[in-house]
């Protein structure tokens, strides 16, 4: 089990995430969204995929590739600061990496595989990385960050995402 990371572990901006995580182990969270999510996302509708629930929103397909997209960078960065990386890691422009991705273009069936194969990366990353591993830290966004914290934020940002896509977009019976 991965305990829970002290705020002094990641920025401010990181505190929601890691709230939404919950309190339990991690990489169960992350284990039981591949089933979860996994399943939720199976139930849409390929025709319902792009729909945007307001001008200039992300569709359901955007959505998807940017949960891919964010969780190989957290992934990544978890992997040099276990690793004892000293140099700063950057930021990232999600809108920009979503506009660039042209994820309207694929399916979201071929988007819903690609989210269950970087998950399941992440997870044997983690698993494979000891808790003094995941107390290295660094700086990510000009911010504090250890692994340890980046291990609750990946399972915490999905769940911002799902309940973005329950309440605004009506997947899973929302709105």
């Amino acid at each position: 089990m991965i305990s829970q990371p002290d705020p002094a572990e990641y920025a401010p901006f990181y505190a929601g995430y890691i709230r939404e995580a919950g309190t339990g182990d991690p990489i169960a969270s992350m284990r039981a969204q591949l089933e979860s999510t996994g399943a939720l996302l199976d139930g849409v509708d390929e025709a319902r995929s792009t729909y945007r629930y307001a001008t200039g929103k992300w569709s359901i397909r955007e959505i998807v590739g940017h949960l891919s997209d964010t969780e190989r960078i957290m992934s990544y960065r978890a992997l040099r600061l276990a690793r004892a990386e000293q140099v700063p890691l950057p930021g990232f422009d999600e809108d920009a990496y979503v506009a660039a991705a042209n994820f309207d273009r694929r399916t979201l069936a071929s988007l819903v595989e690609e989210w269950r194969l970087v998950r399941r990366a992440s997870i044997a990353l983690f698993e494979g990385l000891a808790e003094d591993d995941l107390l290295h830290g660094g700086t990510v966004s000009g911010g504090p960050m250890t692994g340890r914290a980046l291990a609750w934020i990946i399972p915490g940002h999905e769940r911002h995402h799902i309940a973005v896509l329950r309440e605004r977009y009506g997947v899973g019976g929302g709105a």
